[in-house]
Formats: C-alpha cells, sequence, structure tokens
C-alpha cells in the first residue's frame, strides 16, 4: 500500500496547518507507515478512506491522531547536558541573586516529560531553597504525551538515557517493570496542552524558557513568530534555551549570547522604548 504523491500533499498540508511542521515531499514512506494502521483501525484499511475523512473532517479527531503520529517525540533524560550545566551554573544562581519569585521555567515541547523533570531535579537538588518558589509550565500538542507525561512512568531502557544513577537512586521507585518519579517533583510542574503555533492561553511571564528541537521542524516565518512572541513573555533578563541545532534563530536586536561551558543560551535584550 503505498501513498499517492496527492496524498502526501494533502498530508504535509494538514501536518503544516495543525503544527507548523514542514514535512518533506519525499516522505511518502513515513505517510504510509503512519496511516497504515490508523487505516485499519478506522475502516478497511485503505489510505484513500483516510484521506477523505481528513478531508471532509478538517480539525476532527482523526487529524488529530495523525498529526500527533506523524510528530517527533523523540526525548530522553537531561538531553545534551551542557543546557543543564548552564541552568545548574549560570541561570539558576542568576535567578537566586536576582530575588525574583516565583521563578517560573517553561518547558515547550515537552514531549513524554523529560525535559521538565530534568530541569525539576536540577532546581530540587541544587537549590532546595528555591524549589517552593518554582513554578515549572510544561507543555505539548500532544495529549497522548501528556498523559504520560502526567503519570510520570519510564521504562528501564528510558531511564537508563541521560539519567544519572544517583537521580534515578534519590528521585524514582520501583513500579513493576519500571520506574515513577517521586511525586513531589510533579507538584512544582503544571501540564498543559499548547500548540506553539496557536494561540498560548494565559501563559504568564517566565523567567526561563525551553524551546528545544522543536523549532528546526518549523519553516522560517513560523521560527520568527515563536521567538517573537517568546521573548514577549520573557521577564528582564529572562533566558532562552534552544537546541543545538537552532542556534542561529534568535535575532541579535532581540537576544544577547550567553556562554556557559559549551553551551550557549540567549539572554533577552531590552525591549525599544516606542515615543
Amino acid at each position: 500500500m503505498k501513498a499517492t504523491r496527492e496524498e502526501v500533499t494533502i498530508v504535509r498540508h494538514i501536518l503544516h496547518r495543525a503544527a507548523g511542521v514542514v514535512l518533506d515531499a519525499d516522505k511518502a514512506y513515513l505517510v504510509r507507515s503512519v496511516l497504515t494502521p490508523i487505516a485499519f483501525e478506522e475502516g478497511d484499511g485503505s489510505l484513500a478512506t483516510v484521506i477523505e475523512r481528513l478531508r471532509a473532517e478538517p480539525g476532527g479527531v482523526l487529524e488529530h491522531r495523525v498529526v500527533e503520529a506523524l510528530l517527533n517525540n523523540e526525548t530522553w533524560f537531561f538531553r545534551d547536558p551542557h543546557f543543564f550545566h548552564a541552568l545548574r551554573h549560570d541561570v539558576l544562581p542568576a535567578l537566586m541573586a536576582s530575588g525574583q519569585r516565583p521563578v517560573r521555567i517553561w518547558s515547550a515541547a515537552c514531549s513524554s516529560g523529560q525535559e521538565p523533570y530534568s530541569i525539576a531535579m536540577t532546581v530540587h537538588h541544587h537549590f532546595p531553597e528555591l524549589w517552593e518558589q518554582t513554578e515549572i509550565l510544561a507543555t505539548d500538542l500532544s495529549d497522548r504525551m501528556l498523559d504520560r507525561a502526567r503519570h510520570g512512568v519510564y521504562s528501564q531502557l528510558e531511564v537508563n538515557r541521560g539519567l544519572p544513577a544517583p537521580l534515578l537512586v534519590r528521585y524514582f521507585a520501583e513500579a513493576g517493570a519500571d520506574w515513577r518519579i517521586d511525586p513531589e517533583l510533579g507538584k512544582r510542574i503544571t501540564f498543559r496542552p499548547i500548540n506553539l503555533t496557536q494561540d498560548w492561553p494565559d501563559v504568564p511571564g517566565m523567567d526561563v524558557v525551553f524551546v528545544r528541537n522543536v523549532l528546526l521542524y518549523f519553516d522560517n516565518e513560523t521560527r520568527r513568530e515563536v521567538l517573537r512572541r517568546v521573548r514577549r513573555l520573557l521577564r528582564p533578563d529572562g533566558t532562552l534555551i534552544l537546541g543545538a541545532a537552532e542556534a542561529t534563530f534568535p535575532t541579535q536586536k532581540n537576544y544577547a549570547v550567553q556562554t556557559c561551558g559549551k553551551a550557549a543560551y540567549y539572554r533577552v535584550r531590552a525591549l525599544e522604548v516606542k515615543a
């Protein structure tokens, strides 16, 4: 069962409209691998039938399911550890010294939750005096991923990816063959559905925003718009942390590059005051 060029074009359009993600035109194999099991679960196993339903029901349940299945939800604990080194040794100490309270941190496109839990462990373990005054917002457009994140249960393979053994011992309990994260960490995290390319309802001012490994899937205009909106949310001297492959996206007029060890991140510049 092969996806036709027209079917791939339709799916690419849906993915871009719904999630801002640009899917390469040569990804017929990906469209086929994602849509085939959905086609059998939803009906007669025909890709054409699924495509017709997607066209007839824009924004519907089936569309949401297809978009979720096409997204890259790859993540792990303390992914790109240089950035967590910067968080621990530079960003959080500066916030401590500023006296800004509460400290608000946003993990955008958080997938199954390893990033916000890594942030929470960093604060709880190294800055216990800041813990009760920390608010972590963790968002994703996938309801399925957010449900996983809220439950905080991870396989042996998942905890083996990036999580230092001392933190596994301190913050996780065995749950059968899996590991359940300490509920204490979840107390400071709010999980919410937010699509970065659509409205961001009721997001407060932030001190630190992690938007890592998601902008590279957007086109240039979508990247610029997301970064503009993040800039408006960040408090004075707020910090933006991107993925290692996204280092060139911010504009110099809005952000000043900071370095800590091998990590480069961005401190907001003062907004111009217009007469």
